[in-house]
């Protein structure tokens, strides 16, 4: 398998993790999005959606979008499992996923900061304002969820799931962004349980191939 990303990126961060959990091999092809890589012809001539990360198989498929591209590795390599065999547990660990994946990260990650400074002209502090409300109002909200159901020592349970996979990325992403993270002790808990297992050490930013200080 080849994996195009960019260390950066926390969604491919995610895959990152789940690939390295399940003890699956794969190239790592870096894509520059600071620098446009991925808006260039080859490129774009894989990624129909011109986003990282793109997961291709032996045969040559492609697979867009991390959420999916997790589901695929876990339904294909179901050992450990990322979601649980129980619906409500399964409807509760996809729900905390998506409180990273669809309600924090789309408002902002790297396209959306460069159009509120590039187009709108909003300033550097202005932005990372807008960065830092986001983070919070949404790891509130999963702090919320967390409360509500198995949290330990990680986002549901003993074991890693897709939602410490989003989880993860979004507080590395919080920290460089000098995001608060005071009063949310399960969502750090679950963090720090997380970063004490030696997938989510080999798949963060710093030890990419393509890793930038």
């Amino acid at each position: 398998m080849k994996l195009y990303n960019y260390f950066r990126s926390s969604a491919s961060f995610r895959v990152r993790i789940a690939l390295e959990l399940k003890g699956l091999a794969y190239d790592y092809v870096p894509v520059h999005l600071a620098k446009g890589e991925h808006r260039q012809p080859a490129y774009a001539a894989l990624a129909a959606d011109g986003l990282v990360p793109l997961l291709e198989l032996a045969d040559g498929t492609r697979l867009s979008q991390s959420m999916a591209i997790i589901e695929y590795l876990d339904e294909t390599h179901p050992a450990p499992a990322l979601l649980p065999a129980d619906p409500v547990a399964r409807a509760r660990v996809r729900a905390l996923a998506q409180t990273v994946a669809c309600e924090i990260h789309p408002l902002n990650n790297l396209r959306v900061l460069k159009y509120l400074v590039g187009v709108l002209k909003v300033e550097d502090d202005a932005k990372n304002t807008w960065y830092r409300h986001w983070v919070r109002t949404g790891l509130e909200a999963f702090e919320r969820q967390l409360a509500q159901g198995p949290s330990a020592p990680f986002c549901h349970g003993e074991t890693p799931t897709l939602a410490d996979c989003c989880l993860v990325p979004q507080i590395f992403n919080a920290r460089r962004f000098d995001s608060p993270l005071d009063g949310l002790p399960l969502t750090m808990a679950a963090f720090e349980a997380c970063m004490a297992l030696p997938a989510f050490q080999k798949a963060q930013p710093s030890a990419c191939p393509d890793a930038e200080a």
